[in-house]
């Protein structure tokens, strides 16, 4: 199992100046940036965090050769403050996609090209409703507001009305999937050039995990948490990517640090080539100052 870091090239020319210090990768997922960073700096040492209880235990034992300079915690990082010494970290970085080990498992419900139960929690431990539940259970206005305002889908009040039309209850992704190639018309499955469920996969993603406002809580608590840090984010969608911009705009004007991705970075050709998953990705990076 392997996941491919998005953009690591920029992530590190921006820690490139850090490379003896404390870097905080605040979604570990397989450990991508983390095993990158200590590679090439063998002066810094990193902590990972993740929700997901899986990726740490899979990340712990990748990395485990870099010893002391590696270590994890289970824990969402909208809760970083609770972190000890948290201030002293001198880099936060944080890639907001779906990792490798949730797609590449039918039974986590992410991949609409793996059949499996419709779960899709970051962390399968939560007593938090499955994507299965969701479904089910909310009415077909609600669902649309979902698949729109998450998934960004045109077609978001028909798949929604279907999905309430059955007679059965919802329970894997080959069933939504389904689902969803015989509601949405054929010419225009033909011209969307990616996977028809792709968007409400995304949508269903983001609401199960609370994703947005997870965001937002980590957004609203980074001033108070770290100095003098570099805090870099990786996002791939454009609600996630306004919250961000937003929050570094708000930061800048009251004089909490400056902006160093006046518009965000994006991949070369080259690395949408190699790995198509990252075409969407946008890079913004904003260094704190001591208050």
């Amino acid at each position: 199992m392997y996941h491919e870091p998005v953009m690591l090239n920029e992530v590190l020319a921006l820690t490139e100046s850090y490379r003896h210090k404390k870097i905080l990768d605040g979604t570990l997922g397989l450990g991508g940036y983390s095993e990158a960073i200590l590679k090439k700096f063998p002066e810094s040492s990193v902590t990972g965090i993740d929700r997901d209880s899986e990726a740490v235990k899979f990340s712990v034992e990748r990395l485990k050769s870099y010893g002391s300079r590696f270590t994890a915690m289970c824990r969402n990082f909208s809760s970083i403050s609770e972190i000890n010494d948290i201030k002293s970290y001198d880099v936060l970085i944080f890639d907001l996609g779906v990792s490798n080990m949730q797609l590449s498992i039918p039974e986590r419900g992410f991949s609409f090209a793996k059949d499996g139960p419709l779960d899709m929690r970051m962390n399968p431990d939560d007593d938090t409703p499955t994507a299965a539940e969701i479904l089910n259970n909310l009415d077909a206005d609600t669902l649309t507001k979902i698949f729109r305002l998450y998934g960004e889908e045109r077609f978001s009040r028909q798949i929604a009305s279907a999905i309430k039309r059955l007679n059965t209850p919802l329970k894997t992704t080959g069933e939504l999937v389904t689902l969803i190639r015989e509601t949405l018309p054929q010419p225009v499955q033909r011209k969307m050039g990616t996977h028809p469920a792709r968007r409400i996969f995304q949508a269903l993603r983001i609401y199960v995990n609370n994703e947005a406002g997870e965001l937002e809580n980590l957004l609203a608590s980074l001033p108070e948490c770290s100095e003098n840090a570099l805090i870099i984010f990786v996002s791939y969608h454009s609600l996630e990517d306004r919250l961000i911009k937003h929050s570094f705009k708000s930061w800048q004007h009251y004089e909490k640090g400056i902006i160093l991705t006046k518009h965000p970075l994006t991949p070369s050709q080259d690395e949408i080539d190699f790995n198509y998953k990252a075409r969407s990705a946008k890079l913004r990076a904003f260094l704190m100052k001591k208050d």
